[in-house]
């Protein structure tokens, strides 16, 4: 039954998304969604509807070897999609996060171009409203030798949590709408016309990745793999660590089918079994295959894709906490794999994980850690291997002074420190680097004064420093 204290608004947010020129698809979604919300529906997964998805229930990339041929082959029926939406605010910037620079002059997206041009597949990039513009003309300037396909990421209205009504806000009516998160990409790639495009033009298996994931890459055996058996849908999982305990991961829900769970489905008294990674092994590294005949065959009899619903509770101004509490309606990408009969999953290695999502993670790959060769693009660094570390260095910079990039820039404007021998870097107050120097080990740096202290050049530091 509707809970009363919840009053249904749902013409008005129609009005308001057609008014905005929005598809009739994406207002059909968000209204599905939104009587979700107002009947109760909260997008809570419990540990009594999922089993933990053992080893033998999934392939390694490891074994498939011997269908790198057939992925070759099919690379000419293929295309990554690449999901360009974000504007790293986090990190302090101010415009499209895929444009900032990453390594030896590339950014993200100069070096995503570099990627599909070493392995002949098409590209697209999923753009958000805020991201477009900026995109278009730094691909002009980059000028590839084959210039990508683009499409538009939908927007949903906000939801004022007090009366469940849509939120208006003069000041900055930007505010009033948020990106449905990365499982808008289905309905995106209907509403846009580039499913029907792409079918049409013999395009059938689509790789999905975010553009700050640099280690995702268009690979022949998990391609070759993916079509000999004829999945509609492949997720690519890997091993949880410590750091990774509130990733979202992999289960097979009690209709037999894999399910995704994010840590905003998990009911709060839940979360400790949540974040076992004994249990719970795989987490979704969001690099994602689908068959768009599949996808195609789920819109003509469905019409509209109904993910599992993430409700998203934050202040309508994210840099105001004072500002009204509304609720986002978002989905996961990973969450289509319920959707489809015979959906597979796949363990691969971290160094198809490493996405940029904190300044902590971009110093890493600026710094020795990886490497970059125009045949290879980005990797881990094979030193790394030959000495013995782990592919993952945990990195805990003080978000104070080094929270956003431009004060990284600041403190490392000689260049990052070795970091290939280091296992982890944890760095308290502010600290200045000059040029090569060399971290090695576990080591945290410490800095109590109120004055910025430097480490000169050539410091060679395996152990930790107090200054």
């Amino acid at each position: 039954m509707k809970n009363p204290d919840k009053t249904d608004h749902l013409p008005a947010f129609v009005s308001k998304m057609a008014n905005e020129g929005l598809h009739p698809l994406v207002i059909d979604t968000f209204s599905y969604y939104y009587r979700k919300v107002i009947t109760g529906e909260t997008g809570l997964i419990y540990d009594q509807d999922i089993q933990p998805v053992s080893p033998n229930e999934i392939e390694e990339i490891g074994n498939l070897i011997d269908y790198a041929e057939a992925g070759k082959q099919s690379f000419k029926y293929a295309i990554r999609i690449v999901l360009n939406g974000g504007l790293g605010t986090s990190m302090g910037l101010m415009g499209t996060k895929s444009l900032l620079e990453v390594k030896q002059g590339h950014s993200f997206l100069s070096l995503i171009l570099r990627q599909a041009e070493n392995s002949e597949v098409q590209l697209a990039f999923m753009n958000s409203f805020n991201t477009h513009e900026e995109t278009l003309a730094a691909l002009k300037k980059l000028n590839p030798s084959k210039f990508p396909l683009t499409f538009i990421q939908h927007r949903f209205p906000k939801i004022l949590q007090k009366d469940y009504a849509p939120v208006s806000w003069p000041q900055n009516p930007k505010l009033e709408w948020n990106p449905p998160g990365h499982g808008d990409v289905y309905t995106a790639l209907r509403a846009s016309g580039l499913l029907q495009e792409l079918l049409a033009n013999k395009i059938v298996y689509a790789f999905i990745t975010n553009s700050d994931n640099l280690g995702a890459r268009m690979n022949a055996s998990l391609l070759g793999y993916f079509v000999k058996h004829g999945f509609p849908f492949m997720m690519e999982v890997a091993e949880k660590t410590p750091s990774d305990v509130k990733g979202g991961h992999l289960a097979r829900h009690s209709n037999g089918r894999l399910i995704l769970r994010e840590s905003a489905q998990c009911p709060e008294e839940e979360l400790e079994a949540f974040q076992d990674i004994q249990r719970y092994r795989y987490f979704n590294t969001n690099n994602i295959w689908i068959n768009l005949k599949a996808l195609k065959t789920l819109f003509d009899k469905k019409k509209t894709i109904h993910l599992p619903l993430i409700l998203n509770p934050k202040s309508l101004d994210p840099r105001d906490k004072s500002s009204p509490p509304v609720y986002q309606i978002e989905t996961a990408m990973g969450a289509a794999i319920s959707l489809f009969e015979g959906a597979t999953a796949v363990k691969v290695p971290r160094f198809r994980f490493f996405p940029v999502k904190t300044c902590n993670d971009l110093l890493a790959v600026r710094s020795d850690c990886f490497v970059y060769t125009q045949e290879e693009n980005l990797r881990i660094n094979p030193k790394r291997q030959a000495n013995r570390k782990p592919d993952t260095i945990i990195i805990k910079l003080d978000p104070l002074y080094y929270g956003k990039i431009d004060d990284l820039d600041d403190r490392f404007n000689q260049g990052p420190p070795s970091l290939v021998d280091c296992e982890s870097l944890n760095i308290e107050g502010d600290v200045r680097f000059e040029n090569d120097v060399i971290i090695k080990g576990s080591v945290l740096i410490k800095n109590s004064n109120t004055s910025q202290a430097v480490i000169k050049r050539g410091t060679v530091i395996d152990q930790d420093l107090i200054l």
